[in-house]
């Protein structure tokens, strides 16, 4: 497997020398492990994880620390200072990371965070990041997600239908607000699923899904029925206002909830609203 600085790997020592041990990076040659990474009972042979990245000189060199981000990846990071060739940011190692004034989206000020993106520059193949994230992300970009979906988001900013969110990576998707309840910070990492794909491609998602979401708003509308005589007066038609206030579940989730509770004749489904046929459960 060919080896890029930025990224993290398990790599077999193969010499020692007084200021620490050199790592075999297959593609990228030997690299330095200085002393204060290097574990104490270490041989020649042993394997040990690493990331790569350049040092202050421009010199490949690995450490056992983990960043914040990886080359590829977004992340929401401090700014720790500000200097003539741009904002550098804090992600966790030694050496700062390098937001130029060309990349950022609008001036970056010391110690506030900001969302950014984390490449290579082709020119001169040192990591640097931007906060222009737009041009990373493409909503035209083809992608394999299905419904159901478990995924990793980043919450990005908000419109008024709700949050846009960084999905794995690599795709825009949309938390409508209907469907959350709960606090959402900008830059936030969240697990969330794939709600639906639209007909133009474009993604919404729920943070709620799996069999464990569904099992949890079941107990939820169950347990409700049981407090209020087996009856609640609560449908498709009503406001998901409402249903949040009484349940604290989105609309489509009780939707969709009493239509397996249904199939599964737990409740009848009236008119007026829904009753449960079983209350031992």
């Amino acid at each position: 497997m060919l080896k890029v600085i930025g990224q993290s790997y398990t790599l077999s020592v193969i010499k020692r020398v007084p200021f620490g041990v050199f790592l075999d990076a297959g593609n990228l040659g030997e690299v330095l492990l200085p002393t204060r990474y290097v574990p104490q009972d270490a041989e020649i042979g042993d394997q040990i994880d690493v990331f790569l990245y350049l040092d202050s000189d421009d010199r490949l060199i690995a450490t056992t620390r983990r960043p914040s981000v990886k080359v590829g990846q977004f992340a929401y990071l401090p700014v720790v200072q500000v200097t003539e060739v741009g904002a550098f940011l804090d992600w966790g190692l030694e050496k700062n990371l390098l937001v130029p004034f060309a990349q950022q989206h609008l001036p970056l000020q010391e110690n506030k965070s900001y969302l950014v993106y984390v490449y290579i520059d082709g020119r001169d193949g040192r990591i640097v990041a931007s906060s222009k994230i737009d041009q990373f992300l493409n909503d035209d970009q083809p992608h394999t997600f299905k419904p159901h979906q478990q995924v990793d988001l980043i919450i990005a900013n908000s419109t008024e239908l709700g949050f846009k969110a960084i999905i794995n990576h690599g795709h825009w998707g949309l938390l409508h607000k209907d469907d959350v309840f709960q606090r959402i910070s900008f830059g936030q990492k969240l697990r969330g699923f794939i709600q639906s794909i639209r007909a133009d491609g474009k993604i919404n998602l729920t943070l709620n899904g799996g069999q464990q979401s569904r099992d949890k708003d079941s107990r939820i509308i169950i347990d409700y029925l049981k407090q209020h005589q087996h009856f609640a007066p609560l449908h498709d038609k009503t406001d998901a206002k409402v249903i949040a206030a009484e349940l604290g579940i989105s609309k489509s989730a009780f939707k969709k909830t009493i239509g397996n509770l249904y199939k599964q004749s737990i409740i009848v489904i009236e008119k007026e609203g829904i009753r449960l046929l079983s209350p031992k459960l």
